[in-house]
Protein backbone atom coordinates (compact mmCIF):
# COMPACT_ATOMS: atom_id res chain seq x y z
CA UNK A 1 0.00 0.00 0.00
CA UNK A 2 1.38 3.33 -0.85
CA UNK A 3 0.18 6.69 0.85
CA UNK A 4 -2.60 6.70 2.95
CA UNK A 5 -4.66 3.57 2.56
CA UNK A 6 -8.10 5.06 2.39
CA UNK A 7 -7.35 5.75 -1.04
CA UNK A 8 -6.92 2.02 -2.01
CA UNK A 9 -3.59 1.70 -3.65
CA UNK A 10 -1.99 -1.26 -4.46
CA UNK A 11 1.83 -1.96 -5.57
CA UNK A 12 1.59 -5.31 -6.31
CA UNK A 13 5.84 -7.40 -6.71
CA UNK A 14 6.59 -8.27 -10.09
CA UNK A 15 4.07 -6.52 -11.56
CA UNK A 16 5.85 -2.90 -11.94
CA UNK A 17 2.71 -0.85 -11.15
CA UNK A 18 0.80 1.13 -9.26
CA UNK A 19 -3.24 -0.16 -8.61
CA UNK A 20 -5.03 3.15 -7.68
CA UNK A 21 -9.14 3.19 -7.36
CA UNK A 22 -10.05 6.73 -5.78
CA UNK A 23 -13.45 8.39 -6.61
CA UNK A 24 -14.92 5.03 -8.33
CA UNK A 25 -11.95 5.44 -11.31
CA UNK A 26 -9.50 2.54 -11.53
CA UNK A 27 -6.20 3.92 -12.97
CA UNK A 28 -2.30 1.98 -12.96
CA UNK A 29 0.82 3.96 -13.47
CA UNK A 30 4.66 3.58 -12.63
CA UNK A 31 5.70 4.18 -9.65
CA UNK A 32 8.41 6.50 -8.53
CA UNK A 33 11.81 4.95 -7.14
CA UNK A 34 10.90 6.40 -3.74
CA UNK A 35 7.25 4.77 -3.69
CA UNK A 36 8.96 1.64 -4.88
CA UNK A 37 11.18 1.77 -1.71
CA UNK A 38 8.01 2.70 0.49
CA UNK A 39 5.51 0.98 -1.06
CA UNK A 40 3.73 -2.03 0.81
CA UNK A 41 4.87 -5.18 -1.08
CA UNK A 42 1.64 -7.47 -2.31
CA UNK A 43 1.46 -10.00 -4.04
CA UNK A 44 -0.47 -12.04 -7.01
CA UNK A 45 -1.58 -15.61 -5.66
CA UNK A 46 -3.25 -16.78 -8.52
CA UNK A 47 -3.68 -15.86 -12.23
CA UNK A 48 -5.64 -12.44 -13.75
CA UNK A 49 -9.32 -13.47 -13.58
CA UNK A 50 -12.21 -12.09 -16.04
CA UNK A 51 -14.07 -9.14 -14.23
CA UNK A 52 -18.08 -8.75 -14.44
CA UNK A 53 -18.76 -5.24 -15.92
CA UNK A 54 -19.75 -2.35 -13.27
CA UNK A 55 -23.26 -2.60 -13.62
CA UNK A 56 -23.36 -6.55 -13.17
CA UNK A 57 -20.93 -5.53 -9.85
CA UNK A 58 -23.94 -3.08 -9.00
CA UNK A 59 -26.55 -5.33 -8.80
CA UNK A 60 -24.56 -8.05 -6.71
CA UNK A 61 -23.27 -5.34 -4.62
CA UNK A 62 -27.65 -4.26 -3.88
CA UNK A 63 -28.28 -7.89 -3.84
CA UNK A 64 -26.20 -8.13 -1.11
CA UNK A 65 -27.52 -4.95 1.62
CA UNK A 66 -30.89 -5.62 0.74
CA UNK A 67 -32.67 -7.20 4.07
CA UNK A 68 -31.97 -6.10 7.33
CA UNK A 69 -29.92 -9.42 8.36
CA UNK A 70 -28.39 -8.90 12.09
CA UNK A 71 -30.36 -5.82 12.59
CA UNK A 72 -31.99 -6.89 15.63
CA UNK A 73 -29.39 -8.17 17.92
CA UNK A 74 -32.14 -10.53 19.59
CA UNK A 75 -32.78 -12.08 16.26
CA UNK A 76 -32.20 -16.09 16.61
CA UNK A 77 -30.19 -16.27 13.45
CA UNK A 78 -29.38 -19.87 12.47
CA UNK A 79 -25.63 -20.54 12.77
CA UNK A 80 -24.94 -17.66 14.74
CA UNK A 81 -22.43 -18.62 17.74
CA UNK A 82 -19.35 -16.35 17.49
CA UNK A 83 -19.42 -13.34 20.19
CA UNK A 84 -19.26 -9.94 17.97
CA UNK A 85 -16.31 -8.74 19.84
CA UNK A 86 -14.46 -11.40 17.25
CA UNK A 87 -16.08 -9.15 14.31
CA UNK A 88 -13.93 -6.25 16.02
CA UNK A 89 -10.84 -8.23 16.74
CA UNK A 90 -10.34 -9.78 12.97
CA UNK A 91 -11.04 -5.94 12.17
CA UNK A 92 -7.86 -5.13 14.41
CA UNK A 93 -6.09 -8.25 12.53
CA UNK A 94 -6.59 -6.51 9.18
CA UNK A 95 -5.39 -3.48 10.17
CA UNK A 96 -2.58 -5.07 11.94
CA UNK A 97 -1.59 -6.95 8.26
CA UNK A 98 -2.24 -4.62 5.59
CA UNK A 99 -1.06 -1.35 5.62
CA UNK A 100 1.97 0.48 5.83
CA UNK A 101 1.38 0.77 9.74
CA UNK A 102 3.68 2.57 10.77
CA UNK A 103 3.11 5.94 8.63
CA UNK A 104 6.05 7.04 8.12
CA UNK A 105 6.11 9.86 5.35
CA UNK A 106 8.01 9.53 2.17
CA UNK A 107 10.15 12.57 3.63
CA UNK A 108 11.05 10.78 6.79
CA UNK A 109 14.66 9.39 7.57
CA UNK A 110 14.45 5.64 8.74
CA UNK A 111 16.29 2.68 8.37
CA UNK A 112 15.66 0.53 4.97
CA UNK A 113 15.69 -2.93 7.10
CA UNK A 114 13.34 -1.00 9.73
CA UNK A 115 10.83 -0.02 7.16
CA UNK A 116 10.82 -3.10 5.51
CA UNK A 117 10.01 -4.93 9.05
CA UNK A 118 7.70 -2.21 10.01
CA UNK A 119 5.45 -2.82 6.40
CA UNK A 120 5.99 -6.69 6.23
CA UNK A 121 2.66 -8.19 6.31
CA UNK A 122 3.37 -9.87 9.15
CA UNK A 123 1.38 -10.26 12.68
CA UNK A 124 3.48 -8.78 14.58
CA UNK A 125 1.32 -5.58 16.14
CA UNK A 126 2.55 -2.76 14.41
CA UNK A 127 -0.25 -1.15 14.25
CA UNK A 128 -0.01 -0.74 17.92
CA UNK A 129 3.65 -0.33 18.29
CA UNK A 130 4.44 1.73 14.84
CA UNK A 131 8.11 2.03 14.82
CA UNK A 132 8.58 1.78 18.88
CA UNK A 133 8.94 4.46 21.48
CA UNK A 134 12.48 5.51 20.52
CA UNK A 135 11.85 6.11 16.78
CA UNK A 136 10.80 9.80 16.00
CA UNK A 137 7.75 9.17 14.09
CA UNK A 138 6.14 6.85 16.96
CA UNK A 139 7.78 8.54 19.72
CA UNK A 140 3.86 10.25 20.22
CA UNK A 141 1.96 7.27 20.82
CA UNK A 142 4.44 6.40 24.03
CA UNK A 143 4.65 7.85 27.68
CA UNK A 144 8.28 8.15 28.35
CA UNK A 145 8.72 5.04 30.39
CA UNK A 146 7.76 2.70 27.23
CA UNK A 147 3.82 2.54 27.97
CA UNK A 148 1.16 3.24 25.64
CA UNK A 149 -0.73 7.01 25.93
CA UNK A 150 -4.15 6.26 26.85
CA UNK A 151 -6.93 8.71 26.70
CA UNK A 152 -9.35 10.27 29.30
CA UNK A 153 -13.11 10.25 28.33
CA UNK A 154 -14.92 13.31 28.84
CA UNK A 155 -17.74 13.46 31.49
CA UNK A 156 -21.54 13.98 29.92
CA UNK A 157 -24.73 14.96 31.86
CA UNK A 158 -26.91 11.84 30.54
CA UNK A 159 -28.36 9.64 31.92
CA UNK A 160 -28.60 12.00 35.59
CA UNK A 161 -27.03 10.64 38.61
CA UNK A 162 -24.41 8.13 37.13
CA UNK A 163 -21.39 6.57 36.50
CA UNK A 164 -20.86 9.00 33.07
CA UNK A 165 -20.78 11.94 34.51
CA UNK A 166 -17.28 12.22 34.91
CA UNK A 167 -14.42 12.05 33.12
CA UNK A 168 -12.28 8.87 33.11
CA UNK A 169 -8.88 8.19 32.51
CA UNK A 170 -7.43 5.53 30.76
CA UNK A 171 -10.82 4.72 28.94
CA UNK A 172 -10.42 6.36 25.38
CA UNK A 173 -8.01 6.48 23.09
CA UNK A 174 -5.29 9.17 23.02
CA UNK A 175 -6.13 12.28 20.91
CA UNK A 176 -4.48 15.14 19.12
CA UNK A 177 -6.25 17.78 21.68
CA UNK A 178 -6.45 21.48 20.65
CA UNK A 179 -2.44 21.77 20.34
CA UNK A 180 -3.16 19.88 17.18
CA UNK A 181 -4.78 23.09 15.50
CA UNK A 182 -6.77 22.91 12.04
CA UNK A 183 -10.57 21.29 12.00
CA UNK A 184 -12.25 19.30 14.71
CA UNK A 185 -11.56 16.60 12.88
CA UNK A 186 -7.75 16.82 13.07
CA UNK A 187 -8.34 17.61 16.86
CA UNK A 188 -10.08 14.72 17.84
CA UNK A 189 -7.43 12.22 15.53
CA UNK A 190 -6.52 9.39 17.70
CA UNK A 191 -2.67 9.36 18.26
CA UNK A 192 -2.07 5.81 17.29
CA UNK A 193 -0.19 4.14 14.53
CA UNK A 194 -3.32 3.29 12.39
CA UNK A 195 -5.96 5.38 12.48
CA UNK A 196 -8.30 3.14 10.74
CA UNK A 197 -8.44 1.48 14.16
CA UNK A 198 -10.49 4.75 15.38
CA UNK A 199 -12.88 4.40 12.82
CA UNK A 200 -15.64 2.97 14.46
CA UNK A 201 -15.87 2.67 18.57
CA UNK A 202 -15.92 -0.96 18.66
CA UNK A 203 -12.54 -1.54 17.11
CA UNK A 204 -11.14 1.71 19.02
CA UNK A 205 -12.38 0.37 22.12
CA UNK A 206 -10.11 -2.72 21.34
CA UNK A 207 -7.13 -0.35 20.49
CA UNK A 208 -7.45 0.75 23.81
CA UNK A 209 -7.77 -2.80 25.54
CA UNK A 210 -4.24 -4.20 23.53
CA UNK A 211 -2.75 -0.39 24.79
CA UNK A 212 -3.86 -1.53 28.20
CA UNK A 213 -2.48 -5.31 27.70
CA UNK A 214 0.90 -4.03 26.71
CA UNK A 215 1.00 -1.44 29.96
CA UNK A 216 -0.06 -4.42 32.03
CA UNK A 217 2.73 -7.01 30.85
CA UNK A 218 5.19 -3.84 31.12
CA UNK A 219 4.63 -3.42 35.04
CA UNK A 220 4.55 -7.29 35.57
CA UNK A 221 8.19 -7.19 34.25
CA UNK A 222 9.07 -4.37 36.40
CA UNK A 223 7.82 -5.53 39.18
CA UNK A 224 9.80 -8.81 38.27
CA UNK A 225 12.57 -6.49 37.73
CA UNK A 226 13.53 -6.69 34.33
CA UNK A 227 16.19 -3.39 33.79
CA UNK A 228 14.36 -0.66 32.72
CA UNK A 229 16.24 -0.49 29.22
CA UNK A 230 14.94 -3.93 28.24
CA UNK A 231 11.62 -3.24 29.24
CA UNK A 232 10.07 -2.47 26.27
CA UNK A 233 11.41 -5.21 23.51
CA UNK A 234 10.41 -7.78 26.37
CA UNK A 235 6.93 -6.69 27.26
CA UNK A 236 6.21 -6.45 23.11
CA UNK A 237 7.53 -9.75 23.19
CA UNK A 238 5.36 -11.16 25.26
CA UNK A 239 2.13 -9.15 23.76
CA UNK A 240 2.81 -10.37 20.30
CA UNK A 241 3.12 -13.93 21.19
CA UNK A 242 -0.14 -13.99 23.00
CA UNK A 243 -2.06 -12.27 20.89
CA UNK A 244 -0.68 -14.71 18.01
CA UNK A 245 -1.94 -17.38 19.96
CA UNK A 246 -5.25 -15.96 20.98
CA UNK A 247 -5.37 -16.08 16.67
CA UNK A 248 -4.47 -18.87 16.56
CA UNK A 249 -6.78 -20.96 19.02
CA UNK A 250 -9.15 -18.59 19.79
CA UNK A 251 -9.65 -16.44 16.82
CA UNK A 252 -9.59 -18.67 13.82
CA UNK A 253 -11.14 -21.22 14.71
CA UNK A 254 -14.36 -19.82 15.05
CA UNK A 255 -14.30 -18.49 11.44
CA UNK A 256 -12.26 -21.15 10.19
CA UNK A 257 -12.72 -24.81 9.45
CA UNK A 258 -11.13 -26.21 12.81
CA UNK A 259 -9.76 -28.83 10.55
CA UNK A 260 -8.03 -26.68 8.20
CA UNK A 261 -6.74 -24.54 10.66
CA UNK A 262 -4.85 -27.59 12.42
CA UNK A 263 -3.84 -29.04 9.35
CA UNK A 264 -1.92 -25.96 8.17
CA UNK A 265 -0.26 -25.26 11.80
CA UNK A 266 0.63 -28.86 12.35
CA UNK A 267 1.50 -30.07 8.91
CA UNK A 268 2.28 -26.47 7.38
CA UNK A 269 1.12 -24.60 4.21
CA UNK A 270 0.35 -26.01 0.46
CA UNK A 271 -0.30 -23.27 -1.23
CA UNK A 272 1.00 -19.65 -0.52
CA UNK A 273 4.48 -19.16 -0.27
CA UNK A 274 5.36 -23.04 0.18
CA UNK A 275 8.26 -23.82 2.73
CA UNK A 276 10.99 -24.33 -0.40
CA UNK A 277 9.48 -21.99 -2.44
CA UNK A 278 10.37 -18.93 -0.18
CA UNK A 279 14.04 -18.68 1.44
CA UNK A 280 14.12 -18.45 5.69
CA UNK A 281 14.39 -14.78 6.52
CA UNK A 282 12.64 -13.73 3.16
CA UNK A 283 9.67 -11.21 4.19
CA UNK A 284 6.36 -12.19 3.64
CA UNK A 285 4.26 -10.96 1.23
CA UNK A 286 0.12 -9.66 1.22
CA UNK A 287 -1.38 -11.51 -1.32
CA UNK A 288 -4.14 -9.26 -2.73
CA UNK A 289 -6.41 -11.74 -3.12
CA UNK A 290 -6.55 -12.36 0.78
CA UNK A 291 -6.56 -8.53 1.12
CA UNK A 292 -9.16 -8.04 -1.28
CA UNK A 293 -11.64 -10.50 -1.10
CA UNK A 294 -11.05 -13.27 1.22
CA UNK A 295 -10.01 -11.54 4.10
CA UNK A 296 -13.14 -9.43 3.58
CA UNK A 297 -15.54 -11.46 5.47
CA UNK A 298 -15.43 -9.46 8.91
CA UNK A 299 -18.37 -6.96 6.72
CA UNK A 300 -20.70 -10.22 7.00
CA UNK A 301 -20.45 -10.45 10.68
CA UNK A 302 -21.20 -6.69 11.37
CA UNK A 303 -24.55 -7.03 13.41
CA UNK A 304 -26.92 -3.68 12.41
CA UNK A 305 -27.23 -3.01 16.38
CA UNK A 306 -25.53 -3.55 19.86
CA UNK A 307 -26.45 -3.68 23.68
CA UNK A 308 -23.13 -1.52 23.89
CA UNK A 309 -23.80 -0.94 27.61
CA UNK A 310 -25.97 -0.16 30.46
CA UNK A 311 -27.39 2.94 29.15
CA UNK A 312 -27.11 2.52 25.21
CA UNK A 313 -29.10 -1.25 25.13
CA UNK A 314 -32.76 -2.24 24.68
CA UNK A 315 -34.51 -0.83 27.40
CA UNK A 316 -31.59 1.24 28.64
CA UNK A 317 -32.00 5.16 29.35
CA UNK A 318 -30.61 5.54 25.69
CA UNK A 319 -31.32 4.17 22.51
CA UNK A 320 -29.90 0.34 21.42
CA UNK A 321 -26.45 1.13 19.82
CA UNK A 322 -26.83 1.39 16.53
CA UNK A 323 -23.82 0.94 13.73
CA UNK A 324 -24.53 4.23 12.86
CA UNK A 325 -23.89 5.15 16.60
CA UNK A 326 -20.80 3.24 16.43
CA UNK A 327 -19.78 5.08 13.98
CA UNK A 328 -20.61 8.49 15.03
CA UNK A 329 -18.66 7.83 18.29
CA UNK A 330 -14.91 7.26 16.76
CA UNK A 331 -12.59 9.83 15.84
CA UNK A 332 -11.90 8.52 12.27
CA UNK A 333 -15.29 8.54 10.95
CA UNK A 334 -17.34 10.21 13.43
CA UNK A 335 -17.31 13.46 15.48
CA UNK A 336 -17.71 11.88 18.79
CA UNK A 337 -20.74 14.27 18.91
CA UNK A 338 -24.63 13.63 19.24
CA UNK A 339 -26.21 14.08 15.54
CA UNK A 340 -28.72 12.93 12.94
CA UNK A 341 -29.55 9.51 12.31
CA UNK A 342 -28.88 9.28 8.97
CA UNK A 343 -25.06 10.88 9.80
CA UNK A 344 -25.41 13.36 7.27
CA UNK A 345 -22.93 16.28 9.68
CA UNK A 346 -20.50 13.32 9.71
CA UNK A 347 -19.27 14.66 6.43
CA UNK A 348 -18.32 18.19 7.73
CA UNK A 349 -14.50 17.83 9.39
CA UNK A 350 -15.65 20.43 11.67
CA UNK A 351 -18.84 19.13 12.82
CA UNK A 352 -19.25 18.29 16.90
CA UNK A 353 -18.41 19.74 19.59
CA UNK A 354 -16.50 16.66 21.54
CA UNK A 355 -13.68 16.04 21.36
CA UNK A 356 -12.93 13.30 23.46
CA UNK A 357 -15.17 10.33 23.86
CA UNK A 358 -17.96 10.67 26.50
CA UNK A 359 -18.15 8.46 29.21
CA UNK A 360 -21.16 7.19 28.59
CA UNK A 361 -20.18 5.29 25.41
CA UNK A 362 -17.73 3.23 27.54
CA UNK A 363 -17.64 -0.35 26.16
CA UNK A 364 -18.80 -3.03 28.53
CA UNK A 365 -16.37 -5.81 27.17
CA UNK A 366 -18.95 -8.70 28.87
CA UNK A 367 -21.73 -7.94 26.37
CA UNK A 368 -18.95 -8.66 23.57
CA UNK A 369 -16.30 -11.91 24.64
CA UNK A 370 -18.70 -14.29 26.63
CA UNK A 371 -16.64 -14.98 30.05
CA UNK A 372 -18.28 -17.99 30.85
CA UNK A 373 -15.74 -19.81 28.15
CA UNK A 374 -13.01 -19.06 30.86
CA UNK A 375 -14.88 -20.02 33.78
CA UNK A 376 -15.77 -16.61 35.11
CA UNK A 377 -19.81 -17.09 35.39
CA UNK A 378 -19.77 -13.49 37.45
CA UNK A 379 -18.91 -11.71 34.33
CA UNK A 380 -21.62 -13.46 32.35
CA UNK A 381 -24.51 -11.16 31.72
CA UNK A 382 -27.79 -12.09 30.35
CA UNK A 383 -28.41 -14.12 26.81
CA UNK A 384 -30.79 -11.31 25.91
CA UNK A 385 -28.00 -8.66 26.78
CA UNK A 386 -25.20 -10.54 24.97
CA UNK A 387 -24.08 -9.40 21.34
CA UNK A 388 -23.59 -12.94 19.00
CA UNK A 389 -22.03 -11.85 15.53
CA UNK A 390 -23.63 -12.28 12.43
CA UNK A 391 -23.73 -16.09 10.70
CA UNK A 392 -20.63 -15.81 7.95
CA UNK A 393 -22.61 -15.46 4.73
CA UNK A 394 -22.91 -13.40 2.02
CA UNK A 395 -25.81 -10.47 3.38
CA UNK A 396 -24.29 -7.58 4.75
CA UNK A 397 -26.70 -5.38 7.33
CA UNK A 398 -28.44 -2.52 5.79
CA UNK A 399 -25.94 0.22 6.93
CA UNK A 400 -23.16 -0.82 5.32
CA UNK A 401 -25.23 0.36 2.26
CA UNK A 402 -24.16 4.14 3.07
CA UNK A 403 -20.84 4.69 4.48
CA UNK A 404 -19.80 7.69 6.65
CA UNK A 405 -17.33 9.57 4.09
CA UNK A 406 -14.90 9.33 7.18
CA UNK A 407 -14.46 5.47 6.59
CA UNK A 408 -13.07 5.97 2.67
CA UNK A 409 -11.19 8.95 3.46
CA UNK A 410 -13.75 11.34 1.84
CA UNK A 411 -14.59 13.35 4.56
CA UNK A 412 -14.20 16.93 3.56
CA UNK A 413 -14.47 16.30 -0.42
CA UNK A 414 -17.47 16.39 -2.78
CA UNK A 415 -19.88 14.15 -2.01
CA UNK A 416 -19.59 11.09 -4.16
CA UNK A 417 -22.36 9.11 -5.55
CA UNK A 418 -24.48 7.18 -3.48
CA UNK A 419 -23.52 3.29 -4.80
CA UNK A 420 -19.56 4.42 -3.92
CA UNK A 421 -20.76 4.45 -0.29
CA UNK A 422 -21.92 1.06 -0.81
CA UNK A 423 -19.45 -1.01 1.15
CA UNK A 424 -20.29 -4.27 -1.05
CA UNK A 425 -20.01 -2.23 -4.35
CA UNK A 426 -16.61 -0.86 -2.80
CA UNK A 427 -14.83 -4.21 -2.39
CA UNK A 428 -16.52 -5.85 -5.58
CA UNK A 429 -14.76 -2.88 -7.62
CA UNK A 430 -11.75 -2.56 -5.77
CA UNK A 431 -11.66 -6.26 -6.98
CA UNK A 432 -11.82 -5.90 -10.77
CA UNK A 433 -9.85 -2.90 -10.34
CA UNK A 434 -6.44 -5.37 -9.41
CA UNK A 435 -7.72 -8.13 -11.99
CA UNK A 436 -8.04 -10.59 -8.93
CA UNK A 437 -8.80 -14.13 -9.64
CA UNK A 438 -12.07 -15.11 -9.61
CA UNK A 439 -13.57 -18.10 -7.03
CA UNK A 440 -13.64 -20.69 -9.77
CA UNK A 441 -10.29 -19.89 -11.09
CA UNK A 442 -8.76 -20.53 -7.21
CA UNK A 443 -11.09 -23.58 -6.74
CA UNK A 444 -9.40 -25.33 -10.23
CA UNK A 445 -6.27 -23.86 -8.57
CA UNK A 446 -5.92 -24.96 -4.90
CA UNK A 447 -7.84 -28.37 -6.47
CA UNK A 448 -11.19 -27.83 -4.67
CA UNK A 449 -14.83 -29.33 -5.84
CA UNK A 450 -15.90 -25.99 -7.00
CA UNK A 451 -19.60 -24.37 -5.51
CA UNK A 452 -22.58 -25.42 -8.29
CA UNK A 453 -24.24 -23.54 -10.54
CA UNK A 454 -27.67 -23.76 -7.75
CA UNK A 455 -25.00 -22.53 -4.61
CA UNK A 456 -23.70 -19.78 -6.36
CA UNK A 457 -26.94 -18.24 -8.04
CA UNK A 458 -29.24 -19.59 -5.07
CA UNK A 459 -27.15 -20.38 -1.66
CA UNK A 460 -28.31 -20.93 2.09
CA UNK A 461 -30.49 -17.88 3.12
CA UNK A 462 -27.97 -15.26 2.00
CA UNK A 463 -28.03 -12.92 -0.88
CA UNK A 464 -30.71 -13.82 -3.35
CA UNK A 465 -29.85 -13.06 -6.95
CA UNK A 466 -32.92 -12.09 -8.60
CA UNK A 467 -33.38 -9.85 -11.47
CA UNK A 468 -30.78 -10.96 -13.39
CA UNK A 469 -30.99 -11.60 -16.99
CA UNK A 470 -29.93 -15.33 -18.57
CA UNK A 471 -26.58 -13.92 -19.80
CA UNK A 472 -25.75 -12.21 -16.25
CA UNK A 473 -26.50 -15.32 -14.42
CA UNK A 474 -24.16 -17.27 -16.80
CA UNK A 475 -21.30 -14.60 -15.81
CA UNK A 476 -21.68 -14.56 -12.13
CA UNK A 477 -21.44 -18.71 -12.11
CA UNK A 478 -18.48 -19.13 -14.20
CA UNK A 479 -16.92 -15.91 -13.21
CA UNK A 480 -17.75 -15.22 -9.53
CA UNK A 481 -16.14 -12.47 -7.95
CA UNK A 482 -13.85 -14.13 -5.27
CA UNK A 483 -15.15 -12.48 -2.37
CA UNK A 484 -18.86 -13.52 -2.91
CA UNK A 485 -17.43 -16.98 -3.54
CA UNK A 486 -16.11 -17.46 -0.24
CA UNK A 487 -18.81 -16.04 1.43
CA UNK A 488 -20.74 -18.40 -0.46
CA UNK A 489 -18.64 -21.21 0.67
CA UNK A 490 -19.18 -20.64 4.13
CA UNK A 491 -23.05 -20.06 3.68
CA UNK A 492 -24.14 -23.69 2.34
CA UNK A 493 -20.94 -25.28 4.58
CA UNK A 494 -22.98 -28.14 5.79
CA UNK A 495 -20.29 -29.93 8.15
CA UNK A 496 -19.91 -26.36 9.73
CA UNK A 497 -22.66 -23.87 8.44
CA UNK A 498 -21.01 -20.30 8.73
CA UNK A 499 -17.15 -21.14 8.92
CA UNK A 500 -14.97 -20.60 5.87
CA UNK A 501 -14.16 -23.49 3.96
CA UNK A 502 -12.48 -24.51 0.94
CA UNK A 503 -10.39 -21.52 -0.85
CA UNK A 504 -11.86 -18.97 1.81
CA UNK A 505 -11.15 -20.86 4.47
CA UNK A 506 -7.70 -22.46 3.23
CA UNK A 507 -6.50 -18.74 2.06
CA UNK A 508 -6.81 -17.16 5.08
CA UNK A 509 -5.26 -19.81 7.22
CA UNK A 510 -2.13 -20.36 5.27
CA UNK A 511 -1.86 -16.36 5.32
CA UNK A 512 -2.35 -16.36 9.23
CA UNK A 513 0.49 -18.77 9.09
CA UNK A 514 2.64 -16.90 7.06
CA UNK A 515 1.96 -13.81 8.73
CA UNK A 516 2.94 -15.86 12.11
CA UNK A 517 5.80 -17.40 10.46
CA UNK A 518 7.38 -13.59 9.26
CA UNK A 519 7.23 -11.64 12.24
CA UNK A 520 10.31 -11.37 14.00
CA UNK A 521 8.72 -12.85 17.47
CA UNK A 522 6.58 -15.67 16.10
CA UNK A 523 5.22 -18.93 17.84
CA UNK A 524 5.48 -20.17 14.29
CA UNK A 525 9.55 -20.32 14.27
CA UNK A 526 9.04 -21.36 17.98
CA UNK A 527 6.66 -24.21 18.16
CA UNK A 528 7.05 -25.06 21.62
CA UNK A 529 6.27 -21.43 23.03
CA UNK A 530 3.11 -21.66 25.53
CA UNK A 531 1.15 -18.72 26.72
CA UNK A 532 3.19 -17.59 30.38
CA UNK A 533 0.14 -14.97 31.70
CA UNK A 534 -2.39 -15.90 34.36
CA UNK A 535 -5.45 -18.06 32.05
CA UNK A 536 -8.17 -19.81 32.91
CA UNK A 537 -6.47 -23.47 32.28
CA UNK A 538 -2.71 -23.86 31.88
CA UNK A 539 -1.38 -23.91 28.55
CA UNK A 540 -4.31 -21.72 26.90
CA UNK A 541 -4.77 -18.09 26.34
CA UNK A 542 -8.16 -16.77 24.94
CA UNK A 543 -9.28 -13.18 24.58
CA UNK A 544 -11.16 -13.56 27.37
CA UNK A 545 -8.01 -14.41 29.70
CA UNK A 546 -6.65 -11.24 27.43
CA UNK A 547 -9.03 -8.51 28.44
CA UNK A 548 -9.21 -9.91 31.74
CA UNK A 549 -5.47 -9.42 32.59
CA UNK A 550 -5.61 -5.94 30.43
CA UNK A 551 -8.25 -4.50 32.89
CA UNK A 552 -6.35 -6.24 35.98
CA UNK A 553 -8.99 -9.03 36.67
CA UNK A 554 -11.52 -5.63 38.15
CA UNK A 555 -15.15 -5.73 36.84
CA UNK A 556 -15.35 -2.49 37.38
CA UNK A 557 -12.51 -1.65 34.69
CA UNK A 558 -13.98 -4.17 32.38
CA UNK A 559 -17.33 -2.62 32.88
CA UNK A 560 -17.16 0.78 34.25
CA UNK A 561 -20.79 1.99 34.09
CA UNK A 562 -22.17 -0.90 36.34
Amino acid sequence: MVHRHHRETYYVVNEGRILEFEKGAAVARVPSATEQQMAFRFSRFGEKGVQLDEALLGKLAVAMTTGTGGADPDSGEPGASVPAGFTYLGQFVDHDLTLDRTQVGLGEPVPVEDLVQGRSPALDLDSLYGMGPHHAGSARFYESDGRLRTGTTLGVPFPPESTSNIDREGFDLPRAGEAAGGTRADKRAPLIPDARNDENLAVGQLHLAFIRFHNRVVDLLAERGVPEHRLFQAARDIVVKHYQWVLRTDFLPRIVDPDIVDRVFTRGRKHFERPGYVRPGDFPTMPIEFSVAAYRLGHSMVRGAYQWNSVFRAGGPGPIASLGLLFRFSGTAGNLTPGPDDLSDLDDPNSGENLRLPSNWIVDFRRLFDFGEIGRDDLVVPEREFNVAKRLDTLLVDPLSTLPTGTFDGRGRPAPPPVQRNLAFRNLMRAAMVELATGPQLAARMGFKPLTEDQILRGNGGAVLEGLTDTERAQVVEHTPLWFYVLREAEVNEARPGSLTGVGGTLVAEVFHRAMEGSRRSIVKHPGWRPSLPSHRKGRFTMADLLLFAFENDPELLNPLG
